[in-house]
Parts: C-alpha cells; sequence; structure tokens
C-alpha cells in the first residue's frame, strides 16, 4: 500500500489550498446534514484537515473515520482531545466493520485512491438496508478549468495540475464519469448538486472587497449548477 504520510503536508496548517479547502469542506457537510436526520451511525472515509468531524459528529451516535494516514490522526489528536468518535488507521480497501452503518461519507476519497471501483463496490455492503451514501470529487469540467483550458493553462480537461498532484489525486471526475461509477457499482442517484461555482482564479477573487460574500455566493448558486462547480456532491442508495 502507499504511504499516505507522504501526502499529509497538503492536510497541515498554512497549505498552499487552504482558503479553498475550509471553505469547501465547511461547506458540503452541511449540504449532507440537510439531506439526513440524525443517524444512528455515520462512517467517514478520510480525516483530512478534520473539518467535517466536527460537524458529523453532532449528526450521529456513532461516528468512525477511517484514514490511512497516521500524521494525519495524530495531529488531528492533538488538536481535537476531546473528540469522541472513533478513529481508526486502516486503509479503505482493507477495513471491514463489525456492524453495517446508517450514513457513509467518501467525501473527497475517490480521486485518491488506486481503484475507485473496487471502492465504492466494497462499501456498498457496508451500509444498512435503506442506508444512503454520500460522494462528493472534484471536478474536471469545473467553470474554472474549462477557462484554463481554452487559455491553454492545461492541456486536458482530465489532467492533473500541480495542486492535484500535491494533494495526492490520481485521476479527475466529471458528472458522466461519477455517474457511471455509481451506476457500475450498483447503486441509484436520488440527489446531485454543485458545490463552489468559481468563475474566476482565486488570486484575482482576493482582490474583491467583498471576497467572504462572494465565496458563500459562489457556493449557494452552484449548488444547481453541478456541470460547473469545483465539486460534485451525489446521494445514493444501492439498487
Amino acid at each position: 500500500m502507499e504511504d499516505l504520510n507522504a501526502v499529509a503536508s497538503e492536510y497541515r496548517p498554512n497549505a498552499t489550498t487552504e482558503i479553498e479547502n475550509d471553505l469547501i469542506l465547511h461547506w458540503y457537510p452541511k449540504r449532507i446534514l440537510s439531506r439526513f436526520n440524525l443517524a444512528d451511525s455515520l462512517l467517514e472515509l478520510g480525516l483530512g484537515h478534520g473539518f467535517t468531524a466536527e460537524l458529523f459528529a453532532t449528526a450521529c451516535n456513532r461516528h468512525v473515520i477511517v484514514d490511512g494516514a497516521s500524521t494525519v490522526i495524530d495531529q488531528f489528536k492533538q488538536k481535537n482531545p476531546d473528540f469522541t468518535g472513533e478513529l481508526v488507521l486502516d486503509y479503505f480497501e482493507t477495513y471491514t466493520p463489525a456492524q453495517p452503518f446508517d450514513v457513509i461519507v467518501m467525501g473527497f476519497v475517490l480521486e485518491h485512491v488506486d481503484d475507485p471501483d473496487l471502492i465504492l463496490k466494497r462499501y456498498r455492503q457496508f451500509l444498512k438496508p435503506g442506508g444512503k451514501m454520500y460522494v462528493a470529487v472534484p471536478n474536471a469540467k469545473s467553470m474554472n478549468r474549462r477557462m484554463g483550458l481554452e487559455l491553454g493553462l492545461i492541456d486536458d480537461i482530465y489532467s492533473l495540475n500541480a495542486n492535484d498532484l500535491a494533494l495526492g489525486h490520481k485521476r479527475q471526475f466529471c458528472l458522466d464519469t461519477l455517474r457511471a461509477a455509481l451506476r457500475n457499482a450498483g447503486y441509484r442517484v436520488t440527489h446531485e448538486e454543485g458545490i463552489y461555482l468559481k468563475p474566476l482564479p482565486l488570486a484575482t477573487l482576493k482582490t474583491l472587497q467583498n471576497f467572504q460574500d462572494n465565496l458563500e455566493a459562489m457556493c449557494k448558486v452552484g449548488i444547481e449548477f453541478p456541470e460547473l462547480c469545483v465539486g460534485l456532491l451525489m446521494e445514493v442508495l444501492p439498487e
């Protein structure tokens, strides 16, 4: 298995991606929470910056987070000594829970793994009957990437840029490829929306006087335009 500690620096404070990570990773969990009431059990794949852990902990009686990077888990424990959820050091490919879950969240993890089809099929068996899964991924065909392609800044809409590589991304998704992957893994999409409609580069957006208000507006407007957003969010049920 790959040493996931090698990309853990991007999940520490002051990483170059911090502003937009902070925005997206605080936004999409709230959108997920709006889709279900209190769950008895929730499984989250990936700890990342730890932003989502705090939010999901309020929405379930049992909260389990699996992550393959020990440094990320150690950092989270240091910052959150009172966290009551269960932190499991394991790879997504090998983790096997003792009991199934009401909700499973795959928040920006499928772009990292070697075989996303394997992960999707494997975790279907870990859902309780009637359980829901939420999948969020970056969108290769976002407005800003389409602009980058038109301007010659990227050579292919699915190419990985320096930021992708720094984060350990292995692939790009779009609406069509994510829908296909979920369908092929035996899921039915019951809801989809966009995460963060970004019309301009971050450096340009930061020059706006009402920068934070614009960021929030771009998240709200993007809900209805997933094909153009930075990220995609889907709710699925097993067929």
